[in-house]
């Protein structure tokens, strides 16, 4: 099978196994009435450490997952910040700053935050699970590599294709 190569794969490979698991702590007063602790959960905090606080509880049961990650047009000015263990990847990473237009490594750091976080909905997803992604075409090729090598290229079912509404004819 296929697989993509970027810099920073090799560093971070196994990031999403050594992302220790944090305790899903409920707030009484963000909350509303006595639900359930697998019931209509709204989670605040970095999207890393929320998905693994999930698998304890959610591993291999969520049917649906719907994602919308940056689209790194150059635009947003993210910055990556796991905290990974590699020294060359910390050094990599801390040296730029956020990710804009000007850096020439963003499609790399872009598929290096990605690839932890696919791993975990991964393990999250049932067997009969799907997995629906918003992005645009600045990373959508480098997103369905990414997916076809984490959830396999058989798994892939369709693009759907959203057309913006276009000048008036």
């Amino acid at each position: 099978m296929p697989s993509i190569e970027f810099k920073g794969k090799r560093h971070i490979y196994a990031h999403h196994l050594t992302v220790p698991y944090r305790p899903l702590v409920p707030d009484p007063d963000r909350s509303s009435g006595d639900c359930p602790d697998d019931d209509n959960l709204i989670i605040h905090g970095d999207n890393l450490h929320a998905l693994k606080a999930l698998m304890p509880r959610f591993a291999g049961r969520v049917k649906c997952i719907y994602i919308d990650p940056p689209y790194n047009t150059g635009n947003e000015g993210w910055v990556y910040n796991d905290n990974t263990n590699g020294p060359i990847l910390k050094h990599w990473l801390a040296n730029e700053g956020p990710v804009d237009g000007e850096d020439l490594e963003r499609h790399d750091k872009w598929l290096t935050m990605m690839w932890p976080r696919l791993h975990l909905l991964k393990e999250l997803l049932s067997e009969d699970g799907v997995i629906f992604v918003s992005i645009d075409d600045n990373e959508q090729h480098h997103l369905r590599m990414l997916m076809d090598e984490i959830f396999g290229e058989e798994n892939f079912i369709a693009n759907i294709i959203w057309q913006k509404k276009g000048p008036s004819r």
